[in-house]
């Protein structure tokens, strides 16, 4: 992966994020079917909405991690909480069991920002979370 850095027309930026977080009480989430499926798919979904380019995102059976491209306009704050926040009601909406659930995410999360230099080390992390126990 090489990458590239974003321009607008006042800014020329490269800022990538890689995010962790989990469902509210470690709950397995993502052992449900069709759920980790649905949940990437309201990503990418939410994404474009924000112009964020996902470089890679991957989900174990109880969190999920996100390595995004994003604009100087967004703070990770921003970027979570709106994830968060359409993925939760979505996610709720559709799969009656984590209603059960008093809210889907957890408040907290992980943020940590990776230059040119380890970039291609955190995509490769985050594509091999799930075989990590293989």
């Amino acid at each position: 992966m090489e990458n590239k850095y974003r321009r607008t027309q006042t800014t020329v930026s490269l800022i990538n994020y890689h995010f962790v977080f989990c469902p509210r009480y470690r709950r397995k989430i993502f052992l449900i079917p069709k759920v980790e499926e649905r949940f990437k798919h309201l990503i990418k979904f939410i994404c474009e909405e924000m112009e964020i380019e996902i470089i890679a995102i991957e989900c174990d059976k109880d969190h999920t991690h996100m390595f995004l491209n994003c604009l100087p306009i967004l703070s990770p704050a921003d970027i979570m909480r709106k994830i968060k926040g359409v993925t939760s009601r979505a996610l709720r909406d559709e799969f009656k069991e984590l209603n059960k659930m008093p809210s889907l995410w957890t408040r907290s999360y992980f943020v940590s920002t990776a230059g040119n230099v380890s970039s291609e080390t955190i995509k490769k992390y985050v594509e091999n979370q799930k075989t990590r126990y293989l």
